[in-house]
């Protein structure tokens, strides 16, 4: 019999309509692969999961607002559950595929509500998907393990003051990055070079996160990624590279708009053109920090590679896109695993994943009449 697939996308972050996109690829590969139904869950900008057949509706096109304001007439918003109410509409089904973006997708929230209803679900588990969703805690653990990343300060509201801009350009140099620690895919994210800029991107930035994180710019950047999927024993795609005209010395960069709006002049480069040792380089330092994020299913590892090539991991993205403009399924397409190929390995390595989490124990002693120590008079 066919496994059923819940395939759950939308979500209330800025990338809401990227994780729409995404989710047509994955829904059409696994469909490719035969071997599974999918019913299909959309979460609404509002946070609430709509059900099977309001979400189908989007899926396929209608409007969207309409669609949301029909369900809401007939939601009792006192309910407790309502927000999550529309699932128990799926019948029997046998795992999730979470394809959502940004907040609650790849904060480790959904991966949270996956386990109280004790389903398998593809992807890493609560707490790597929240580590590395937090740049700030990604980048602390990294450089306790050794993964060579950029220099950074971290400020917040009430520390920001005591960061000048020319304190910042002392320790970092003259161009930085400006990043809300929890946000996704370049949103809150601003280069700086001088004091009315750095201002501006302190006001962005804390729009999105209370927690701020300020790192230095690579001299002369290549941007490389790479594809880590698997548990216990992960392995890695081919080495993409891609730049944007006048990135090395100008000040363009892979901003949202590269990334998903138009990236027609943006130059790709599948495998990257890297010596041995730099390609062995980024692919050990990639599947190290998988490790160390405790990282599951799948991951496309960020880096930036320097004039001299040497490599700088960026960040982990635990849920990457799959749009027809994501190099994620391009990386894997080279290494040669289709998109469904892809996605049944995904599916399965979440079967996985549960069940080898199903045999830890959680048998605790009950507690009788307890007997208290003697404390000091």
């Amino acid at each position: 019999m066919k496994k059923h697939v819940a395939l759950v996308f939308g979500g209330n972050s800025s990338e809401h309509d990227v994780s729409k996109r995404s989710a047509e690829n994955i829904y059409n590969a696994i469909m490719a692969t035969g071997k599974y139904d999918v019913t299909l869950f959309s979460i609404a900008q509002n946070g609430y999961f709509l059900d099977p057949d309001a979400s189908r509706r989007i899926f396929e096109g209608e409007d969207e607002q309409m669609v949301v304001d029909e369900f809401m007439a007939k939601v009792d918003e006192k309910d407790p559950l309502a927000r999550i109410k529309a699932i128990s509409q799926a019948g029997q089904f046998d795992i999730f595929f979470p394809v959502v973006h940004g907040n609650l997708g790849e904060d480790g929230t959904l991966q949270g509500l996956f386990r109280l209803l004790n389903k398998p679900f593809v992807g890493a588990p609560l707490r790597g998907h929240a580590v590395s969703f937090d740049k700030v805690l990604t980048k602390e653990l990294l450089t306790v393990n050794g993964i060579r990343n950029t220099k950074y300060i971290v400020v917040s509201p009430e520390s920001v003051d005591n960061w000048r801009w020319s304190d910042v350009k002392t320790q970092l140099g003259d161009i930085v990055f400006v990043k809300a620690a929890n946000q996704g895919s370049s949103v809150g994210i601003s280069r700086v070079t001088n004091e009315l800029e750095y201002q501006r991107a302190l006001q962005d930035s804390f729009q999105y996160d209370y927690k701020v994180l300020i790192e230095e710019a690579v001299k002369g950047p290549r941007e490389l990624e790479v594809g880590v999927i698997g548990n216990e024993k992960p392995i890695v795609s081919v080495i993409g590279a891609h730049t944007v005209p006048n990135q090395g010395d100008g000040d363009a960069w892979y901003d949202y708009s590269n990334k998903f709006v138009d990236n027609s002049s943006v130059l790709f480069e599948i495998p990257a053109k890297l010596t041995p040792e730099v390609t062995q380089e980024v692919k050990d330092m990639a599947l190290k920090a998988y490790q160390v994020l405790d990282l599951r299913g799948e991951a496309r590892m960020d880096f930036l590679l320097d004039e001299n090539g040497i490599p700088y991991l960026g960040e982990p993205n635990t849920l990457p896109g799959f749009t027809n403009m994501s190099l994620f399924p391009r990386l894997w397409d080279d290494t040669n695993m289709d998109n469904a190929q892809l996605v049944d390995e995904l599916i399965q390595l979440g079967f996985a994943e549960f069940e080898r989490n199903a045999q830890l124990s959680y048998a605790f002693v009950a507690l009788g009449e307890e007997k208290i120590g003697k404390f000091n008079a």
